[in-house]
């Protein structure tokens, strides 16, 4: 209870500074008028709120975009507007009048920050194909080499919707993939969305299996997501495993993030698995690499982290996990982390990018 009235009082601070630091600069422009700041506030105040508001009212589209709009403007401005205010103090050494070097300032940021969000948004609506070659040192039934697709963290909804899933769908069939696969977030915790949008439909015109694991965001209370998701054109594997007319096993967890769904210890996932055949874990975030490669997993697919989605926060992720993005090997065990097809909150990527997963993988001992 303390800690969100904490949070709430932290970030009507942070309002006030951006709010204070956005005045300073109107002024400059001639802007003095009472009525002018109060129009100011009280838009600045709808703007803020909106992310919040926009869960309100049911996902209603307008006011979710003009919160996600919001949140990637909040965060470019925690950065610049501190460095602004160091400009505007140490002006006062210099000859330059102080009420020019606001005026230039809030030009400079608000240039800046359309950059960055323009930027942005093409990295996060503009997908690139990252391919993997890795070899498994186990055999399979038939050809010994298999074209995998992966892609994690679509968060189908009111930011990414039909138009991001025919991308998604045309991009993976250009593949041509003898199998797919989604580690996780399918949705963006409403189903609604997802089915109003016809996503499934659309899912169900990928030309290869597809196979998917739970997410944290796969969730939405009173909807029975799993029969929803199996008649969305893939089979969801929820602490579950399938054996491949190859021989490979694939074996999907339930998401870690939710304190009320027991979730199977990777052990007794294993108890019956044909460890000489080759195994691919399905986990959507990739913790416990350790504990993977000692119960006989062969390729862990993950995603989750988005790679910090937006600098600098990746350098927060590269410290949680083991591997945040990419490829990495343990022993035995190889993983494969994807920064994610969609993202969250904002539509925005800075030090990311958009993507999609294809794995050449061989079979020789």
């Amino acid at each position: 209870m303390w800690f969100i009235i904490g949070v709430i009082l932290l970030y009507n601070l942070l309002l006030f500074y951006f709010g204070w630091n956005g005045w300073q600069w109107i002024k400059s422009l001639g802007g003095r008028k009472k009525r002018l700041q109060f129009v100011y506030w009280l838009f600045l105040i709808f703007f803020a709120y909106s992310f919040m508001m926009g869960r309100l009212f049911n996902e209603d589209k307008i006011v979710t975009w003009i919160g996600a709009i919001w949140l990637g403007f909040f965060y470019f401005l925690l950065f610049l507007l501190p460095l602004v205010n160091l400009l505007v103090y140490l002006s006062k050494f210099t000859r330059f009048a102080k009420s020019k070097v606001i005026r230039w300032s809030g030009f400079t940021t608000l240039t800046v920050t359309l950059f960055l969000f323009g930027y942005g948004v093409f990295n996060a609506y503009s997908p690139v194909v990252r391919t993997y070659h890795i070899n498994i040192p186990k055999q399979i039934e038939g050809k010994q080499s298999l074209n995998i697709v992966m892609a994690s963290d679509m968060h189908f909804g009111v930011l990414s919707g039909a138009n991001q899933a025919k991308k998604l769908v045309i991009r993976i069939n250009a593949l041509n993939p003898d199998l797919v696969l989604f580690p996780g977030d399918i949705i963006d915790d409403d189903i609604a969305p997802f089915l109003e949008q016809g996503i499934p439909d659309l899912i169900k015109q990928i030309k290869a299996p597809v196979y998917a694991s739970f997410g944290n965001h796969d969730r939405d209370d009173g909807v029975d997501l799993y029969k929803v998701l199996n008649k969305s054109g893939m089979r969801l594997l929820a602490d579950e495993s399938v054996v491949l007319d190859n021989g490979i096993t694939l074996v999907g967890r339930k998401d870690r993030g939710y304190q009320d769904v027991i979730r199977a210890k990777l052990l007794e996932l294993m108890k019956n698995v044909d460890l000489s055949k080759p195994i691919i874990l399905l986990d959507h975030q990739p913790y416990d690499l350790d504990i993977a490669r000692a119960n006989g997993i062969d390729l862990m697919l993950s995603g989750h982290t988005h790679r910090g989605q937006i600098f600098p926060m990746n350098w927060i992720t590269n410290k949680i996990y083991d591997n945040d993005w990419g490829y990495l090997k343990k022993g035995t065990l190889q993983s494969i982390v994807s920064s994610g097809y969609g993202f969250w909150g904002t539509p925005l990527r800075i030090g990311s990018r958009s993507e999609i997963v294809q794995l050449k993988v061989t079979f020789q001992p």
